[in-house]
């Protein structure tokens, strides 16, 4: 039986025309109405929902909504169909392990990760070789549009192993960019002394990761020394909530540019070189924002879980309305290109909790104590519950010295809208609950509680 290799199943130079890089980017996407976009957006939806009725899970899934092949005519349908989160991709796995059957393996090759674990046993991700070239351009279809060049040496300290991460980062920028690539991983794989030493070895320009991380190598870059020697320009990470002018600081002066995407879709949404909002890639991307409880469309400027379909994953592991259960809201108004922007990413719906009728985001309170001298930006929050079913939350957050206690709970009081208590300790002491050092995705929330 003849088999193809992973470079025969994709047409690259078609690919490329479909989802144009460089110039040939913004060109189109400049251009472009919307009525065109929502064109190129319709073959594709329409190629994605005849595969994914090939698929037992969406068989399943849309079966026991009574909907039947043919229901389904368009995008205007699309809320017609049932949204899926991690947790039903883990009981498919539990029920026909060890892979689930969200897949459409054959012949062809596969390749494998497994996301982070961050919320639990890590889930099997598959991609073939179309959707995951398609992944890997737009991400560094991104980059170059941000301002990475050729010339530019990267390190990036995303993860590996099992991780998708830190691989198909690495494939992004040395497929699309050709930038020199450093994969130097995360403080376990590589010790965060040995990283800034790297950086100043081998010229780094650019550094890619998740900026709890990055802005930790920054104090280490500070302990040793080191930069007189580092010439970094630019950060391209996940800011979150996170004020990027600490980031900049912190890196001497080094641009950050801010991005969005898990590991099921690849990159969803990132910043141009406006840094104004981040364009979400309509081309690839079909982006839904719905209420958190009632999961229906949000209004416009109103806050809503990301609910994604991949138009491009017609291969073997499609992707259609997957709820990331992470929150943004849309910008108004028109940017550089002609795709719709959202604010980013500013906290998880599944990791909200209502303390005494307020619904807090972790996340948020990094925003509160950014750009402050006598902090290090680095907190954890622990949630616990007295014998009085009385909940208490206390966010301990790391000092360098010279911090008001009481000032810092007024402060997180306003910004969060109900009180907390709060505890100060030396730089550093946060890092055995947050696990910054080996995890690229550091807790935040520590639920005591017991529920």
């Amino acid at each position: 039986m003849s088999q193809r290799s992973y470079f025969e199943c994709v047409d690259i130079r078609q690919l490329l025309a479909d989802y144009p890089v460089g110039d040939d980017f913004t060109h189109r996407y400049r251009r472009i109405s919307r009525d065109e976009l929502r064109g190129l957006q319709e073959a594709q939806f329409a190629r994605l929902m005849a595969r994914g009725w090939q698929i037992p899970f969406y068989q399943r899934l849309w079966g026991a909504k009574g909907i039947e092949p043919g229901d389904i005519r368009g995008l205007d349908d699309i809320t017609k169909l049932p949204v899926y989160d991690k947790t039903d991709l883990m009981a498919s796995v539990n029920a026909h392990p060890p892979y689930g059957d969200f897949d459409g393996r054959g012949a062809d090759p596969v390749v494998f990760h497994t996301t982070s674990g961050t919320t639990g046993r890590p889930q099997p991700l598959m991609f073939g070789p179309k959707g995951r070239e398609v992944t890997n351009l737009l991400v560094g279809r991104m980059y170059r549009w941000m301002g990475l060049q050729p010339s530019d040496v990267v390190q990036s300290v995303y993860g590996h192993g099992m991780i998708n991460g830190g691989h198909y980062i690495r494939e992004a920028v040395t497929h699309f960019t050709n930038a020199l690539f450093l994969s130097a991983g995360t403080g376990i794989e590589t010790r965060s002394a040995a990283q800034v030493n790297l950086m100043a070895d081998f010229g780094v320009t650019v550094m890619v990761g998740f900026v709890d991380y990055v802005r930790k190598l920054a104090e280490v870059a500070e302990a040793e020394k080191l930069f007189d020697r580092i010439k970094l320009r630019m950060i391209i990470g996940h800011l979150g909530t996170e004020d990027r002018a600490a980031t900049e600081a912190a890196w001497h002066g080094a641009k950050a540019y801010d991005w969005y995407g898990v590991g099921d879709t690849g990159t969803i949404a990132g910043e141009g070189p406006d840094r104004n909002g981040l364009y979400v890639w309509e081309d690839a991307q079909y982006l839904e924002l719905l209420d958190v409880e009632s999961g229906q469309p949000v209004a416009f400027g109103e806050t809503g879980d990301m609910v994604v379909t991949c138009l491009f994953k017609d291969d073997i592991a499609p992707c259609i309305r997957f709820n990331t259960h992470d929150i943004t809201h849309e910008l108004a108004g028109q940017g550089e290109i002609a795709f719709r922007r959202i604010a980013g990413f500013k906290g998880r719906s599944d990791n909200m909790v209502k303390l005494r009728g307020i619904n807090i985001f972790p996340h948020a309170i990094a925003a509160l104590i950014e750009n402050r001298s006598d902090l290090t930006g680095e907190y954890v929050c622990i949630l616990t519950r007295d014998v009085t079913g009385r909940d208490t939350m206390l966010v301990t957050i790391e000092s360098r010295g010279g911090s008001d206690v009481a000032a810092l709970r007024e402060l997180l009081r306003r910004g969060l809208g109900v009180e907390v208590e709060v505890a100060l300790c030396a730089p550093g002491a946060t890092a055995a609950d947050t696990q910054i050092d080996v995890r690229q995705k550091p807790i935040r929330l520590i639920d005591r509680r017991g529920l």
